[in-house]
């Protein structure tokens, strides 16, 4: 026991914890070390999901070399670092990135770009069907003060809109990005960027993309929509494509829409009152109707039970609807992994998730869901404190919990910062985010 203390003594005296050393170290001045701060409004930018086609902003070159092009975390993209984000969205295998800019560059994009729908893009005298990090797509704007105020994507075409208007490219074979058509058009390698200042005299102010087809939500509350129609999606009583936006009808009439929401063919459509609206592909129920009309071609007030309350959100993905009240519950229905669990794949009526699945328990009953997304086959929900939870298909790890198994109830991400929107691709998923300090 005696050596043991002996020894003791011995290194306390080597690092400096002896009696010969009291002295010194009051002179000493301890080190201060210094955390960076975020400024306000700060942002970052999280990817994963599918990385192959640089929808991520990045290819991992070790990841690749590994045999591994996919991110099953998040990770935070470095773009975001130099760039000042505010605004994304997840298209079929490419994302656009809006930035605050000093000058004409407002818009970057990567992933895939067969279609030219991040513009025209060349290295080296080179031209690039695949965009693996984000590069300017340019605008034909007249001032270097334009910012973007919404951006949307479809399956191969691009809606940015800005204070100077609406700006779209991509493929229009069905008349998606507002132009006529053109029988046989090669959209490879093209530089074509239509504008659209305005909508018979009104102000965009938002915009949104299904798959083949477009949608606008002016300031007086109106929708317009033009592209594939086949499914009825564009809601203008008809099956026929059209590229000249067009006001949508029907139970619309005489309503202040807020909101727009779709991602493949079936539209949700949100007013000021807390009424939703749907018109397009109801082949799962997603329009809530008794009918056989799958196809519904016309804007129609969805049958929601007065119980549920106030509507402040909507989400419709590919075969499935979601819809979130005042108290910040959560509903779903349709078809799929819609985290009611392994065994529940088809719902005919909004059917409420319980709200502990979303953080809300005795120790944290100020918890709740304040926004909601869908992807094509997974969901997504963004709770007060900035928490971020995923369910569904979890094809190529896009809803970053860590591997590629499907997610039968909603799992919290994570992150790593405050979660404030979430753009859901086919196969990958981008959030953006501000720190937590």
């Amino acid at each position: 026991m005696l050596k043991i203390i002996k020894g003791l003594r011995k290194i306390n005296k080597n690092i400096g914890l002896g009696k010969s050393n009291n002295k010194r170290m009051k002179n000493d001045i301890l080190p201060v070390f210094k955390y960076p701060i975020s400024k306000v409004g700060d942002r970052r930018v999280y990817v994963w999901g599918l990385a192959e086609h640089g929808a991520l902003g990045t290819i991992e070159r070790t990841l690749i070399k590994q045999g591994i092009a996919y991110l099953p975390a998040p990770r935070r993209l470095t773009f975001a670092e130099r760039y000042k984000v505010t605004d994304i969205a997840c298209g079929y295998g490419f994302t656009a990135f809006a930035v605050k800019s000093s000058d004409k560059n407002i818009i970057y994009g990567s992933g895939i770009n067969t279609d030219s729908q991040l513009g025209f893009q060349e290295a080296n005298n080179i031209y690039l069907d695949v965009v693996t990090s984000p590069r300017p797509i340019n605008l034909p704007l007249k001032n270097s003060t334009a910012e973007v105020i919404s951006v949307a994507a479809g399956r191969a075409h691009l809606l940015i809109l800005t204070n100077e208007g609406l700006f779209t490219l991509g493929n229009n074979g069905y008349g998606q990005c507002g132009r006529p058509i053109i029988m046989n058009e090669n959209y490879n390698r093209s530089n074509v960027v239509h504008h659209i200042p305005s909508i018979r005299g009104n102000r965009i102010t938002a915009v949104t993309a299904g798959q083949d087809h477009s949608i606008l939500l002016t300031e007086s509350g109106e929708v317009y929509t033009f592209g594939w129609g086949a499914d009825g999606q564009t809601g203008l009583a008809h099956y026929r494509n059209e590229h000249q936006p067009s006001l949508v009808k029907g139970d619309l009439a005489g309503q202040h829409i807020i909101k727009v929401a779709c991602v493949a063919d079936c539209v949700l459509a949100l007013s000021d009152k807390g009424k939703v609206f749907g018109w397009g592909n109801s082949e799962y129920g997603q329009l809530l109707m008794d009918s056989d009309n799958y196809q519904v071609n016309i804007a129609t007030e969805l049958n929601i039970p007065k119980e549920i309350g106030h509507i402040v959100d909507i989400a419709t993905g590919g075969c499935f609807c979601m819809i979130l009240n005042s108290e910040g519950d959560v509903y779903v229905w349709g078809y799929g992994i819609l985290g009611l669990g392994p065994k529940v794949e088809r719902v005919l009526k909004p059917t409420l998730l319980p709200s502990t699945l979303f953080g809300n328990n005795a120790y944290s009953r100020n918890t709740k869901v304040s926004n909601i997304y869908c992807g094509i086959s997974h969901l997504a929900a963004i709770t007060n404190t900035g928490d971020l939870y995923m369910w569904g298909c979890n094809k190529f790890g896009s809803l970053g919990i860590s591997h590629q198994n499907d997610q039968f109830f909603p799992f919290k991400v994570s992150v790593g910062a405050q979660v404030k929107k979430v753009a859901c691709g086919i196969d990958h998923t981008v959030a953006l985010c501000k720190p937590f300090i």
